[in-house]
């Protein structure tokens, strides 16, 4: 097992904002062993805070294969620009109040960022790497 307890991965992404206007951008994927079920999308959109998501870490995995998602993070595959390798792009639409957004990035990189993932806390082990009293104490202290 990796002695590390966060894996990251600088992805090129590509925000669709309309069929034809697409702007490029670099977000940072992670996922770290304290919050195993949990992955970070972030990246800078012009603004002095960067905008952060976080979702299920298996939403990946099974966007690659297909169509997954409900209510506010939709992830698919498609095929690449100018009708590439079907499902070489992992699209990752995400829904606010405010809009939402669709980005396009490489599945491959996805898919590296994920074996790496599975070094630190592997599929299907991620209740042995959460402190579950931690985490009810945190809920309840910020409840009161």
């Amino acid at each position: 097992m990796n002695s590390s307890s966060t894996v990251s991965a600088e992805l090129g992404r590509r925000l669709v904002t309309t069929p034809r206007t697409i702007v490029p951008l670099t977000g940072r994927l992670s996922c770290s062993r304290q919050d195993p079920y949990a992955v970070r999308i972030t990246f800078h959109a012009g603004l002095e805070e960067p905008v952060e998501w976080i979702f299920a870490r298996d939403l990946l995995p099974r966007g690659i294969q297909g169509r997954q998602g409900t209510g506010d993070v939709h992830v698919r595959p498609s095929p690449g620009p100018a009708g590439g390798e079907p499902g070489s792009v992992l699209n990752i639409e995400l829904i606010s109040p405010y809009g939402q957004a669709r980005f396009e990035t490489p599945a491959r990189e996805v898919t590296d960022f994920l074996r790496r993932a599975y070094q630190i806390v592997p599929d299907g082990q991620e209740s042995g790497h959460t402190d579950i009293d931690a985490e009810l104490n945190d809920l309840l202290r910020q409840a009161s």
